[in-house]
């Protein structure tokens, strides 16, 4: 375990390529948060080679790492302070920053249901009065968030996470524009490409709020389809539909969807339905809850301020624990805690035959043994296999050929001769994960543990573990 300040860390519950994402406990109060760990020299190498390598110049070679540096901290200070400002039931909490010499600390809401794109994976289509509960706290989030002049220009369904009732709370919003970016029409073309709105595509600048509600109908679609509007493997015929809202809808939309959709996937955004229309729109409106915020908050970025003006006496205490020689331990708080609003049947249901939603599984055989293991399956599936202790790291090609395709396990001892491998993408889609995952599980099947006697020991389980 690894504390920092106040708080005692755990296992890696999401990895990216600027940061990991921590289980931890705040020691103080008992609450179980999640901490985005950012380390500084990880942002700067990344940011600096790529912007060198773009100068095509040694003229500008010693200017580069210094813009670059300017440019990373303000991206990185820009999505931070973001969060800090939006404060919603339906948008992940940040509580506060920290920072030592050499990390920087975001501690959030912890989420505990998972990704909304894997209860589409899941489930496939949603049925319509479940599709429909999920948009309307989407727009309730981004309306919130247009009201402060935020705009997220990333919304998709895997940045859409379910707390452990099942409502809809936004994250990630590194690629957001803040209030004073928004003063008149936006020009960075970001996001992900099927969800962008024709506007987003061209040179003219755009309106972010409309391009947001473009995303917003895309997600729409993927909940009641189960399937994009906009998908084609090569991004010059993805953009053709896209500018020209070239899709059809399946037979078992209502009329009130299909008319709701199509006035917000208009491609010309001067005719786009706007918030307005959308929450007085009779499909929208049907056992519509709503949220209220009550009063506005008062924020404060100073902690903000001190973590990026690198204030030493403001620099939190880390403490960490050595744990070489063997995988390591995870308490009790924290599986129950990963239990929170999952599904646990797949593990000791022996009618399964691939665990379908959670990408963990459990086994009885040595940690060692389940390390090598894998290693040996991943390499025959032509994946690279970077391993350390009881973590793993496997990487391929996409199957799109245009990215990386990256995984993350880690071995966890759970009680005594049990233990969990935690199996997190950190790159490429999250729908060819997915196969992945399964594809690994069908070769690791006498690996995993699937109880069938001890009914008494399989209800302790189901208390403190998931799959």
């Amino acid at each position: 375990m690894k504390r920092v300040g106040k708080y005692e860390m755990g296992r890696t519950i999401g990895e990216g390529t600027f940061a990991k994402v921590k289980f931890a406990v705040d020691t103080d109060t008992g609450r179980a948060v999640a901490i985005k760990v950012l380390a500084k020299s990880t942002i700067l190498k990344h940011k600096m080679v790529h912007q060198v390598r773009l100068s095509g110049t040694h003229i500008r070679w010693f200017v580069v790492p210094l813009l670059c540096i300017i440019e990373c901290f303000e991206q990185i200070k820009r999505e931070i302070s973001i969060m800090k400002i939006v404060r919603h039931p339906n948008i992940v909490r940040l509580h506060e920053v920290l920072a030592s010499q050499t990390k920087i600390y975001i501690i959030l809401e912890l989420v505990t249901g998972g990704e909304l794109f894997d209860r589409i994976v899941h489930k496939g289509k949603l049925p319509e009065h479940e599709a429909r509960k999920y948009f309307q706290q989407l727009i309730d989030a981004v309306d919130y968030c247009h009201s402060k002049g935020v705009f997220h220009r990333d919304l998709k369904p895997e940045n859409l996470l379910l707390d452990s009732i099942g409502n809809v709370k936004v994250s990630d919003f590194g690629l957001s524009a803040l209030p004073q970016q928004g003063v008149g029409l936006l020009h960075t073309t970001c996001g992900t490409p099927n969800y962008l709105a024709p506007e987003v595509l061209g040179n003219e600048g755009y309106d972010g709020s409309a391009a947001d509600l473009w995303s917003c109908g895309v997600i729409l679609f993927v909940l009641m389809a189960g399937y994009l509007p906009f998908d084609e493997t090569d991004l010059p015929t993805l953009y053709k539909k896209i500018m020209a809202a070239e899709f059809s809808f399946p037979s078992w939309f209502s009329p009130g969807a299909k008319l709701l959709i199509k006035q917000i996937l208009d491609p010309k955004p001067s005719t786009r339905i706007r918030m307005e229309g959308i929450r007085n729109d009779a499909w929208f409106k049907e056992n519509y809850v709503s949220i209220r915020c009550g009063e506005d908050e008062e924020v404060s970025l100073d902690d903000i301020n001190a973590v990026f003006n690198d204030i030493e006496d403001q620099f939190v205490t880390e403490q960490a624990a050595s744990n070489d020689n063997g995988p390591l331990i995870m308490n009790a708080f924290e599986m129950i805690t990963l239990s929170q609003g999952l599904d646990l049947s797949a593990l000791f249901d022996r009618q399964q035959e691939y665990v379908k939603r959670q990408t963990r599984f459990v086994s009885r055989v040595p940690a060692k043994t389940i390390i090598e293991t894998i290693a040996a399956v991943a390499e025959s599936m032509g994946l690279k296999v970077h391993s350390q202790n009881y973590k793993m790291r496997l990487e391929g090609v996409a199957s799109n050929r245009l990215g990386q395709f990256a995984v993350v396990l880690e071995v966890y001892e759970v009680a005594p001769s049990l233990f969990m491998t935690d199996v997190r993408k950190v790159a490429g889609d999250t729908l060819e994960y997915h196969k992945f995952y399964k594809r690994l599980c069908s070769k690791l099947e006498h690996l995993i543990w699937k109880p069938t006697a001890d009914r008494g020991s399989r209800s302790a389980l189901l208390r403190t573990t998931t799959c």
